[in-house]
Formats: structure tokens, C-alpha cells, sequence
């Protein structure tokens, strides 16, 4: 139980990404700059999706008073996760259909930010069919950010699964959300972490 522990903030990075992840090192130094370093939590996640949320059950245990934050991949265990504990989360264009998007991408494939291997297996888009959500509850521990811009993933697939939600719509943007930067402190502030409104908008109707 972690009752009286004080909360944290966990990022979780997407597909083929780390720790390493510009955004991850920006809410680490925001923290830090706070006087809140250990409030920060950014596991390197193994490939299959059934290992990750386990490392993340056993080694962090996320509860009502923590925050995730899930890029891509890892928005999807972030949803998965939340639901299971109750945590809020923050969701960085976050993939909605893994198993579907992911089924060209079995094999080898190479990390990021090091030239690091690994394989992703096919057996691992079960896995991910596993962690599916329906429609998410209690859609105001949700903060959706999704840039119409990705060029990886359909922003209107991620209004439509967190409709009702708080959403910040960024009008271009890209799929690493690479102007992260001036949302720091919305997310920080979503997770009570500093004051501030989240500045959230309506998501825009699919057309």
C-alpha cells in the first residue's frame, strides 16, 4: 500500500522510444527545477506489451493519487493501467488501434535513440488486443493531447475514444509532439503537480 506516499508523475514512452524521449527529459527537468526529482518515474518498457504493464504493476504500483503520462504506445497501457487503478492520465497522441497499426511492424526492429535491437514479436499484438479498452471511465482523470498533424496516427480516432475528456487540439503539430515544450506545465498542472488552468479546448467533429 502506498497510502501516505506523495504522488508521482510516470511517463510512459511510445514504440521503439526510451527514457531517452525529449519529453520525458523536459517533465524530468520541470520537476527537478520544482524541488520534485523523485516525484519522476520513466521505466524502460520491454517490447512485449503484456511484460510492460506488469513492470509497471510491480515496480511502480501507480495509485489514485499518481499521474501517468503515455506517449503513443504508451498512452495505450496508460489507459489500460489507469482504469485498473484509478490514476490519472495524460495522453500524448496515444494509439488507439495498437494491435491493428503495429501488425507491419513484427520483427527486428531498432531503438530510437541507441542502436539497440530488439525483436517485436507477433505474438505481442495478442497482447495488446488484451490491454483494449471499451469506452474509458470517469473521462475527467483524462487529459487527451492529440495534434492534428501526426502523421503517424488519425487524431480523429483519439477524439472519438476520449470524447468528453479534457483535450488540448493542436491545430498542426506532429506525431512526437516536438513543440512538447509550452504544454509542460498544462500536464504538470493536470496532475497537480503546479497551479495553472489546463488550458484544455473542445475537440474538434470528425469530417
Amino acid at each position: 500500500m502506498r497510502a501516505s506516499a506523495p504522488q508521482r508523475l510516470v511517463y510512459l514512452h511510445g514504440f521503439r522510444s526510451s527514457p531517452r524521449s525529449f519529453k520525458a527529459r523536459l517533465l524530468a527537468e520541470r520537476l527537478a527545477g520544482l524541488g520534485l526529482a523523485e516525484r519522476f518515474a520513466c521505466p524502460q518498457l520491454p517490447a512485449s506489451p503484456a511484460a510492460a504493464v506488469d513492470l509497471i504493476l510491480d515496480e511502480i504500483a501507480p495509485g489514485p493519487d499518481d499521474t501517468l503520462v503515455g506517449s503513443s504506445l504508451g498512452g495505450h497501457y496508460a489507459t489500460w493501467l489507469a482504469e485498473r487503478s484509478g490514476c490519472r492520465a495524460v495522453l500524448l497522441n496515444p494509439a488507439v488501434f495498437p494491435a491493428r497499426d503495429l501488425a507491419a511492424h513484427t520483427g527486428a526492429q531498432r531503438m530510437y535513440h541507441s542502436d539497440d535491437e530488439f525483436v517485436f514479436e507477433p505474438r505481442y499484438l495478442d497482447e495488446l488486443a488484451q490491454l483494449e479498452v471499451g469506452a474509458p471511465s470517469r473521462l475527467q482523470r483524462y487529459l487527451l493531447i492529440a495534434a492534428k498533424g501526426d502523421e503517424l496516427l488519425d487524431w480523429r480516432e483519439m477524439v472519438a475514444k476520449y470524447r468528453g475528456a479534457p483535450t488540448i487540439l493542436l491545430e498542426g503539430g506532429d506525431h512526437g509532439l516536438s513543440e512538447f515544450a509550452p504544454l509542460v506545465d498544462r500536464v504538470l498542472a493536470f496532475a497537480g503537480m503546479v497551479g495553472g488552468p489546463i488550458d484544455s479546448n473542445p475537440p474538434a467533429e470528425q469530417t
